[in-house]
């Protein structure tokens, strides 16, 4: 299976969702709230810096849960991050 290549919007997104989590897990280590969601902890690193963007839901799920965030919670502030910048760029 071919992957097509990410458009700015959901690298920028990706962006914006790594420094939630991170901002989320606060003085936590990676470590801990990666096993607790059940993942690695370079999973989680590579989430947290953008270097993957669209990880699968159920990954986002977990990272949520282990954090004690709510899915909306997350979506809400990607959303108004995403509106905000496109307002200033026009």
């Amino acid at each position: 299976m071919v992957r097509l290549p990410l458009s700015p919007a959901e690298v920028e997104r990706g962006e914006r969702l790594g420094a939630l989590l991170r901002q989320a897990r606060a003085d936590r280590s990676m470590v801990e709230v990666a096993l607790t969601a059940g993942i690695s902890p370079e999973t989680l690193r590579k989430i947290e810096t953008g270097r993957i963007p669209t990880p699968s839901f159920s990954t986002i799920a977990a990272i949520t849960t282990a954090l004690g965030i709510s899915l909306d919670e997350v979506w809400a502030a990607i959303r108004e991050d995403a509106e905000a910048s496109r307002l200033i760029a026009s």
